[in-house]
């Protein structure tokens, strides 16, 4: 697949405010500066399209992208360390919960991963709430160019190791970075064959 157009269409926080449209949506989700934005931008070739920011938990809103006229790009709030007030937090908390159980549109959420970190408790977490709520999710392991091949392989073993502990098969996963480039034409070969399969 070729990304050839990607439009902003809307950002809010009311889960019933989200696009009325029936194209199958893909939600970007991980912890706060996991690389999400710049990950969004590299496959859209839009430098510009989700905000990147040095600061973790820019984004705090639901976005919605469409791309090429035929789904949506859902970019939702990071979880974790992102420094906002406990009440925000929990705000944000909640729409995005509301957001998983009620968007029947969604056929599949990523969760972002920094390859360079052990598993970490919260995304271990969120991806046994998405399991436990029948939420389909891949893994994206992002920053691979700051690591080499063996360290990332160890650690995306790792993963797999902790998750086959209490589930019966790792997630599919892909390995990305937005400088190289690494993983955009699996990742969006995936998104595309989902999508074929809906048709």
């Amino acid at each position: 697949m070729i990304i050839t157009k990607a439009e902003f269409v809307v950002s809010n926080s009311d889960v019933s405010k989200c696009p009325n449209e029936p194209l199958p949506e893909y939600a970007f989700i991980g912890r706060s500066n996991v690389g999400k934005s710049s990950l969004i931008n590299m496959l859209t070739n839009n430098k510009n399209l989700a905000k990147t920011s040095g600061r973790p938990g820019k984004t705090q809103l639901i976005n919605h992208f469409k791309i090429n006229n035929n789904w949506f790009l859902v970019d939702l709030p990071g979880y974790g360390y992102a420094r906002v007030s406990k009440s925000t937090k929990k705000v944000f908390q909640k729409f995005i919960t509301q957001y998983f159980e009620k968007r029947h549109q969604l056929v599949c959420a990523f969760v972002l991963v920094d390859v360079r970190h052990e598993p970490q408790k919260i995304d271990l977490e969120f991806m046994h709430w998405l399991g436990e709520n029948s939420i389909p999710f891949a893994i994206i392991f992002t920053k691979a160019d700051k690591l080499k091949p063996n360290a990332i392989e160890r650690n995306v073993e790792a993963y797999r190791q902790t998750l086959l502990e209490t589930w019966e098969e790792f997630p599919p996963y892909f390995v990305t970075s937005s400088e190289s480039r690494l993983g955009k034409e699996e990742l969006l070969q995936y998104i595309e064959d989902i999508n074929k399969s809906l048709r």
